[in-house]
């Protein structure tokens, strides 16, 4: 069934081309299923609360919860008092926290329990009466992908993923959008049984990051870089998500998953996306995600693979002023597991623009310092009228793009040093979003929770992408599983040799950020 156009109450005075008024969603229920999980109490009640606190929530919105947990409605709405004042962005505020208390409700079951997904129903339909949320329900599967095709049955049996006419029922799926290619169409088609693509809304967090969605203003509002974004000028470009911490504790999700497909198929490969589509449009979702498509359609993995890839996995070292375990050592993680903590691999993408132009990709835990960032490498001058002293500590003009923790964009080029000789070395002119706006950044996932109740698809992939991603990335990952271990480096330093190893053979070096 078709959703209805109208998802967002309209301000009647407000004149519809002027968009910089915030859009308040409708009459809504948001369930969450996984309520005590870390994400949850970490993340989506602190987002939901800080969207309230912003008048960005309609004031009968009701937040249910459901859960194995033996809770009343009081318990949940204790559980979620203490996430947001714990997690929260903006300041608590006790009328905000009261209003949105009103509308807490909480389910509690087991997911293949029949009898607690007709309690829910019932709840959503007391809600829809008591709150006025109208018939409107998303419902967000914080669970593991194991889960999904459960919950996903569950809700159409019970009645709940049918909307009604003039209504609306969406799902939020977070990832791993599953294991491999194969797996991904598994669980793609899994949910198409039970809700049309549209109503799909797959979360990766970083799109919703205000620097990620700064690289389509960078880009297209500025006349200064458009004529440069192209193999004509850029060498290579580096895209960076880098951790310094490890993974005590984690061993139940991550071992088996790994670097690569915790990280590079979702967050790295939609970062090259952005960087390599050329303009859509417009910023309409169909468009935008036309233009992802057709960018990893022609992206695919540089060979020889033993030569364009790297994987490791960190030992014991000193990071950040003490001494840490290795990998084997933390709980949970058997001594002879092969999970990668570190994975690079190159890209290239056959298109005229990019043609020749490698994209190196590379995430690990335990590395240097915590950045993410994507790096825009400029070719060298074709002539330089300067003899080899005079630029010694000339590198490459580069521009910056810092998705976290420093936001902002750095443009680096050479400039004379003041003096009688002519001497030129690197400078950086640099862009800071905490300097240039008093408003901080909303976290993104208040931005995400608040376009699937606007029923804005825009920053969230589709079944394409997803599995576009996974034929990229599955050779490499079959190609590891076929031989050998990963290498290990040491615990504070930027990975294994093997990955400088992948620039060096063209002359290249990875930036130390």
């Amino acid at each position: 069934m078709r959703e209805p156009e109208t998802a967002a109450w309209v301000n009647p005075l407000r004149d519809e081309r002027d968009r910089r008024l915030p859009r308040i969603a409708g009459p809504c229920a948001l369930v969450i299923f996984g309520v005590t999980g870390d994400l949850a109490r970490r993340k989506l009640m602190p987002a939901v609360y800080d969207l309230a606190n912003r008048g960005l929530l309609p004031p009968g919105f009701a937040l249910v919860g459901f859960a194995r947990r033996d809770w009343a409605d009081e318990d949940f709405g204790q559980v979620v008092h203490d996430a947001v004042k714990a997690n929260s962005r903006t300041k608590f505020r006790e009328e905000v926290w009261n209003r949105l208390a009103e509308g807490i409700r909480f389910v509690q079951g087991s997911f293949d329990d029949d009898a607690a997904f007709a309690e829910l129903a019932s709840t959503l339909a007391e809600l829809d009466k008591a709150r006025g949320t109208g018939g409107n329900h998303a419902f967000y599967l914080s669970i593991p992908p194991n889960a999904f095709p459960v919950v996903s049955a569950q809700l159409k049996q019970s009645g709940l993923a049918i909307a009604r006419e003039g209504t609306w029922s969406r799902v939020i799926i977070e990832k791993p959008f599953g294991h491999d290619l194969t797996s991904a169409r598994e669980l793609n088609r899994l949910v198409a049984e039970v809700f049309p693509e549209e109503a799909v809304f797959r979360i990766d967090h970083y799109l919703g990051k205000e620097t990620v969605q700064n690289i389509l203003a960078l880009r297209f509002a500025n006349q200064l870089f458009d004529p440069l974004w192209n193999a004509h000028y850029v060498d290579h470009v580096q895209i960076t998500m880098a951790e310094d911490i490890g993974l005590g504790g984690r061993a139940g999700y991550y071992d088996g998953i790994g670097a690569a497909r915790d990280v590079i198929q979702n967050h790295l490969l939609q970062l090259l996306a952005f960087i390599a589509m050329e303009e859509p449009i417009s910023f309409d979702p169909a468009e935008l995600r036309a233009e992802k498509i057709k960018v990893l359609s022609a992206t695919r993995l540089a060979e020889p693979l033993d030569e364009t890839t790297a994987r490791g996995q960190y030992i014991a070292g000193w990071q950040n002023g003490g001494q840490v375990v290795g990998l084997h050592d933390e709980q949970g993680f058997a001594a002879d597991s092969t999970t990668e903590t570190y994975a690079a691999i190159t890209c290239e993408i056959d298109t005229r623009r990019w043609a020749g132009v490698p994209f190196y990709l590379r995430t690990g835990k335990r590395l240097g310092r915590r950045v993410t960032e994507i790096a825009i490498v400029f070719k060298r001058a074709p002539h330089l009228p300067f003899d080899q002293t005079m630029t010694t500590e000339l590198g490459q003009n580069a521009l910056v793009i810092r998705v976290q923790p420093d936001e902002g964009v750095t443009l680096r080029f050479g400039s004379k040093v003041p003096g009688s000789s002519m001497e030129v070395r690197d400078v950086n002119m640099d862009f800071s979003y905490g300097q240039a706006f008093t408003e901080s950044s909303p976290e993104a996932y208040e931005r995400l929770i608040l376009d699937v109740l606007l029923g804005v698809p825009s920053l969230f992939p589709v079944d394409d992408e997803v599995e576009l991603s996974w034929k990229i990335l599955d050779p490499v990952l079959e190609r590891w599983a076929a031989h050998g271990k990963p290498e290990p480096y040491e615990a504070g330093t930027w990975g294994p040799s093997s990955a400088d190893e992948v620039l060096r053979r063209s002359g290249r070096e990875w930036r130390r950020p």
